[in-house]
């Protein structure tokens, strides 16, 4: 269970990312690009680098008769520290600035400069950036130069003072002394000493100068771009799921079955043939052949849930208005029609009643009046003639139509709930072969809700990128617990076209061909030939 909850979760955040995926393109392009262009339009710096390498074992130390210091790990790392920290301290940075002129200051240069061991050896990097190759090799090797000058002439000193100490203990010796062991050590010493003074021996050299550098060490536009485009990459990642969380839109068929928890009976496209749909003169505007097989597809969907139950009221509904369920009523009340079948189109939206004027139906009588016992059923009735493409040599094909009414009554919920409701219910089981139902958006009425219990089957449209997940969830809140038929779930407005949504078992057994010449329904119809 745990299992199947990961790979559900895998791939509810892989279909948020395809639908954000032009979202995330653009964080990287734009990210990147800022980066690109930030970088194109900064100053360019070059980096020189020259190493200094200091001597490992103090000499002057052990010239002086001190012992040396270790070769331990702790102790090499200890005397890096020491150099790198030695390179860095005294006036190097003004000296150089004075020897090279140019508009340098001590400051400008010391900013320059970056001072750092090279792992655990003994050389010390001396980096010094600038604006132009020549600037950067100048100023890395002049101080390096000078500091080694500068240590020469420190350890010149020194050798001399030790020089000094020496002739001054030797002249404390007797003549007997001079000639002992420690006389001739103390000779040896001086001699050392004044070959040392005379050399200007320093325990640091320039290990290598710093050639002027061939390329700019910043900014670097292509790695730069490169980190840009990894950050407008996690923004956009970012970005999509906060927006996913924010957005309480429907984003695809595929959320409509997670809300409801029913199979997708069908996908109807984003058409505008659709929404121009109607009637011209009494008869039906044909449909593009694309969005016709979208309807014939979810009649034939539906044909399966005729196989062990008696399917002939069917109830199309919505959780909201303006998600298409009039339409698709009527497109699918036209579908079975056209095969052969005897429909009838009931509004039961006793409201905001748009059966009418969708279909091209001067206002007259319809359920209203029916259900206060002014008129018949069959009386208020309405014959549409539908369209046959191809046209059937079997003869026209009709749809009966029961409109919501003239007169709109100001107690439509009692009414839906009363026994005439039912008896209406009853009488045109027993006439039609499918009665198709349509309803008031369930989430703004409660007028429909007992409609869902006395009817054979229930279908809930929603309109993907339009339709309110909250108001589908608590549409499902509802329905769940009240023990209607729920038969499945119609996504209306889909961009992606109507993919076919029947299985291999319905393309095989179950026929889209329509009524045969004489106008007989083809086996496994929708609907049972009517029992009267």
């Amino acid at each position: 269970m745990q299992q199947d909850s990961e790979t559900l979760n895998l791939e509810q955040a892989l279909r948020i990312l395809r639908r954000r995926v032009p979202l995330i393109v653009l964080c990287v392009v734009v990210v990147a690009g800022a980066a690109y262009g930030y970088s194109k339009h900064q100053t360019k710096k070059y980096t020189a680098t020259a190493s200094l390498a200091f001597s490992t074992n103090s000499l002057s130390q052990q010239i002086a008769g001190l012992p040396s210091g270790g070769s331990s790990a702790s102790s090499v790392l200890a005397q890096q520290a020491s150099n790198v920290e030695l390179v860095r301290l005294g006036d190097m940075a003004a000296k150089t600035a004075s020897q090279l002129g140019g508009g340098l200051t001590a400051d400008k240069v010391a900013g320059s400069l970056s001072i750092a061991g090279e792992g655990e050896s003994s050389v010390v990097g001396v980096s010094a950036t600038a604006t132009s190759p020549p600037l950067a090799a100048a100023i890395a090797n002049t101080y390096t130069r000078l500091f080694v000058k500068e240590q020469q002439s420190t350890n010149k000193q020194y050798f001399k003072s030790a020089l000094a100490l020496v002739h001054k203990q030797l002249g404390e010796l007797s003549p007997k002394q001079r000639i002992g062991v420690d006389g001739v050590e103390l000779q040896n010493r001086a001699q050392t000493l004044g070959l040392l003074a005379e050399l200007n021996y320093g325990n640091v050299q320039i290990a290598e100068e710093a050639p002027p550098p061939t390329s700019p060490s910043s900014p670097m536009t292509s790695r730069n771009a490169m980190l840009g485009g990894l950050l407008g990459l996690l923004i956009g990642l970012g970005l999509a799921f906060v927006l996913e969380r924010l957005d309480g839109r429907i984003k695809g068929p595929e959320h409509l079955e997670e809300i409801y928890h029913l199979p997708m009976l069908g996908v109807v496209p984003d058409s505008a043939a659709l929404s121009r749909s109607g009637h011209d003169r009494g008869k039906w505007t044909p449909l593009p052949a694309t969005e016709a097989e979208a309807f014939n597809l979810i009649r034939a969907h539906l044909r399966f849930f005729n196989v062990d139950r008696d399917l002939r009221t069917v109830v199309i509904a919505s959780a909201a208005p303006g998600e298409g369920k009039t339409t698709i009523a009527c497109q699918l009340a036209k579908a079975a029609a056209r095969l052969g079948a005897h429909v009838l189109l009931l509004e039961a939206d006793l409201r905001q009643p748009t059966l009418a004027n969708q279909l091209g139906l001067q206002p007259g009588p319809g359920l209203a009046e029916v259900l206060v016992g002014a008129l018949p059923m069959n009386e208020a009735t309405r014959a549409v003639e539908v369209d046959t493409s191809p046209p059937n040599a079997g003869g026209k094909r009709t749809l009966d139509v029961l409109g919501a009414g003239g007169v709109l009554p100001p107690n439509p919920a009692e009414l839906l709930d009363s026994h005439a409701m039912d008896s209406l219910l009853a009488q045109a089981k027993s006439s039609y072969d499918l009665v198709v139902i349509d309803t008031p958006p369930l989430t703004a009425v409660s007028d429909a809700f007992p409609l869902l219990t006395k009817v054979d089957g229930v279908v809930l449209v929603g309109w993907v990128g339009r339709s309110r997940r909250d108001a589908a969830e608590r549409l499902h809140q509802v329905v769940a617990s009240s023990g209607a038929p729920l038969l499945g779930v119609i996504a209306n407005g889909s961009k992606a076209g109507a993919p076919s949504v029947y299985s291999a078992a319905a393309d095989a057994q179950t026929p889209l061909a329509g009524p045969s010449a004489n106008g007989a329904s083809p086996p496994n119809e929708l609907i049972p030939t009517a029992k009267v």
